[in-house]
């Protein structure tokens, strides 16, 4: 295989391994190169980012390989996350919020078995609008990431801290969780967070 050919499968293994990232060495595995080659190959890579005019990069945080955008448009991701078209906040992440809030800290597959659905969309839009964050890993197979509010939410919601939260039975079956989700965000009633 050509060298081309392995950073443009590099570059969409890091596209779909999304926030969990990808390290160097099961990379490494699973293109059946040498450590210090895919290390070299990913060095030309980030170098291949900063001189063109392309919009992401490559951040090697502690050995764990991600594709993100480039620091110095920030303020135009910031634009368009505080813009009104994407201030909205779907039901599925209001849903997903809403069960964070009170179940945290949450895995992601507790989220989805408690809505009965998939909820990767949902946490991920959370995540970029601050208003989740990882708090640490489960104790258990293949260490999920636990999920839960930050300060960010609190201010959002003017809570001083989590328990100032309404009351609320704890959510068990699907059928509660969208009633649970209406109930709590009717208590704080946000106009830019209802679904559009």
């Amino acid at each position: 295989m050509e060298l081309e050919e392995y950073k443009a499968i590099i570059e969409g293994m890091l596209f779909a391994s999304g926030e969990e990232g990808l390290t160097t060495r099961k990379l490494s595995n699973l293109l059946d190169v040498g450590h210090k080659e895919l290390l070299s190959m990913v060095e030309e890579m980030s170098e291949e980012y900063k001189e063109s005019r392309r919009g992401i990069t490559i951040m090697n945080s502690q050995g764990t390989l991600h594709l993100t955008t480039k620091p110095e448009h920030a303020s135009y991701y910031k634009k368009m996350i505080d813009s009104t078209g994407s201030s909205r906040l779907s039901q599925a992440a209001l849903e997903t919020l809403a069960i964070i809030a009170y179940q945290q800290p949450i895995t992601r597959i507790e989220i989805d078995d408690l809505r009965g659905v998939k909820s990767d969309r949902a946490v991920q839009t959370l995540v970029n609008r601050s208003l989740i964050e990882e708090k640490g890993r489960k104790d258990a197979i293949g260490r999920p990431v636990l999920f839960g509010t930050t300060k960010e939410f609190l201010i959002y919601f003017g809570l001083t801290s989590i328990e100032e939260l309404p009351p609320l039975s704890e959510l068990k079956e699907q059928e509660d969780v969208e009633g649970e989700a209406d109930l709590f965000f009717e208590k704080f009633s946000e106009p830019d967070l209802t679904s559009e």
